[in-house]
């Protein structure tokens, strides 16, 4: 199979959207990923992964430590600004739980310490120690074969 064919096929499962954040020093970074998971409850553990081509790599490994944001669906313009797909310039203004740095207004905010971490192909998976998390009402936004959306049309 091509790699066309194998990121189609995957795009076929429904996630919800996430933003991950980090700071060095002064500089917060985010980007969107739908590459999360939780692991454990006892410990309270998450994996996320990320390209090793991507900046955040070296922000996480520098910080050792990270946040998952849970957008809600009217979070739509943030993902795809830490997505790369908006071509405005955007002043985010972040919240911080633990001195981690979050999405204002996200469905649920998780930081962490890393635990762990693994290369494996062409990512890395992280294993975050959830040291705090914040949680809201609302509705997630979703993704589904590269749309967004509850039921995106898919054509």
């Amino acid at each position: 199979m091509d790699d066309r064919m194998f990121r189609n096929a995957m795009g076929k499962f429904a996630t919800g959207v996430t933003v991950i954040t980090s700071k060095v020093g002064d500089d917060i970074h985010g980007m969107t990923a739908n590459a999360f998971m939780s692991v454990s409850l006892n410990p309270k553990l998450i994996t996320v992964s990320i390209d090793n081509r991507a900046n955040m790599l070296d922000q996480i490994k520098q910080s050792d430590q990270f946040g998952v944001n849970i957008l809600s669906e009217s979070q739509q313009d943030i993902s795809m600004h830490f997505a790369g797909q908006t071509k405005e310039d955007r002043e985010i203004n972040f919240g911080f739980i633990q001195e981690i740095p979050v999405i204002k207004d996200s469905l649920v905010s998780i930081v962490c310490d890393v635990d762990t971490s693994y290369v494996v192909g062409d990512h890395t998976l992280f294993i975050g120690k959830v040291i705090d998390i914040a949680s809201t009402e609302g509705e997630p936004l979703t993704f589904y074969c590269g749309k967004y959306g509850i039921n995106p049309v898919v054509s």
